[in-house]
């Protein structure tokens, strides 16, 4: 289990992050790949807490519900330690480019200055159960393209952290984002979801330059294919699901 003084190195890496250069990388791609936030140690420890049925509301089935194969469990509002002070450490370092990219969509940016005040809106408007996620995929598992979009209470970013070293622990399983172009074949990226590190991602969409300015590119998300072993992995959203 990741300590107390874990917790807080974590929440100083994500401060010490290149953020200038993240934000870039999400204007250009949709999604950037932070530095390593977690040790293997820590990593494992989080990863371990998907036997402890007690901290999660509900199980889902992928296949069951034609999302993919694979299994994933949210947790409840009482978030262990690490999962909170993840998204807490997140949630002003990304509040700035969400706001920035709201202003450059003509949209409003209802996010206030704390994730506590926004979670709160978010609950007053009848979201208001925990979305944060634990995924588990075995061989041969995936996750269909998707949005995580539960409600009008929308945070335009999101943030997956990787709990398993690719190429030991599993192989495949990259990280897919596709962008719908419009009037054009769609872009995919993959990424390699490294040991630690974590992927910002956008929820939705992202501002996109065209001749009349800027317009949103629709993005989709999901996981190709896991050929062998078995990948956990982090899902922090910063918008409560209805």
């Amino acid at each position: 289990m990741i300590t107390e003084i874990a917790s807080a190195r974590a929440h100083q890496h994500v401060d010490e992050a290149d953020w200038t250069a993240l934000a870039d990388e999400l204007d250009t791609y949709g999604c950037a790949l932070t530095p390593q936030l977690l040790t293997s140690a820590e990593c494992a420890g989080i990863a371990g807490l998907y036997e402890q049925e007690h901290l999660f509301r509900t199980t889902v089935d992928m296949a069951r519900h034609r999302f993919g194969s694979g299994q994933y469990r949210y947790f409840t509002h009482d978030l262990p330690e690490p999962v909170a002070e993840l998204r807490a450490a997140f949630y002003p370092h990304l509040l700035s480019i969400a706001r920035d990219w709201a202003e450059r969509l003509g949209r409003p940016a209802p996010w206030p200055g704390t994730l506590q005040e926004w979670l709160a809106m978010c609950h007053e408007a009848g979201q208001d159960r925990s979305a944060q996620i634990l995924l588990r995929y075995e061989e041969g598992d995936w996750n269909a393209l998707h949005r995580d979009v539960f409600g009008d209470m929308l945070f335009p970013l999101q943030v997956v952290i990787g709990l398993d070293e690719q190429g030991s622990d599993y192989t495949g399983g990259e990280f897919l984002l596709v962008e719908q172009r419009p009037r054009a074949q769609s872009r995919g990226t993959a990424t390699v979801l490294q040991q630690g590190h974590g992927l910002i991602f956008t929820t939705r969409d992202r501002p996109v330059r065209s001749k009349r300015g800027w317009s949103a590119g629709a993005m989709r998300h999901g996981v190709s294919t896991v050929r062998s072993g078995r990948r956990h992995a982090l899902g922090l959203v910063f918008h409560d699901a209805a």
